[in-house]
């Protein structure tokens, strides 16, 4: 199951323990239907690609991550490397979400 971020430190630490390991990060709030919606989908999929490091960041608990990172809509799927984001995605597009995992292989 993917581990929540709950700071900005542990947003950092995670970026950095990753090295050059591709990290994906779910952006999402507990009152958001496309984010309960795809949840599952997110834990199935962190599972299929196990070389792909996966967390969430609920945006209302971890609001400095979220600004920091110019978060607005939810869900959005962050894709970094190198501590650097690399990708964005915006909204809960199960096939979309798949895709961009696997570009990242």
């Amino acid at each position: 199951m993917p581990e929540y971020l709950k700071t900005a430190d542990e947003f950092r630490k995670a970026l950095k323990d990753a090295g050059n390991k591709w990290v994906v990060v779910d952006f999402t709030a507990s009152w958001c239907p496309p984010c309960k919606m795809i949840a599952p989908i997110f834990e199935t999929l962190s599972k299929e690609f196990t070389e792909i490091k996966f967390y969430k960041v609920d945006v209302d608990e971890n609001n400095e991550t979220a600004e920091d990172q110019g978060i607005q809509a939810m869900p959005t799927f962050k894709f970094y490397q190198n501590e650097k984001a690399m990708k964005t995605m915006k909204g809960a597009d199960e096939k979309q979400l798949k895709s961009n995992l696997e570009e990242c292989k």
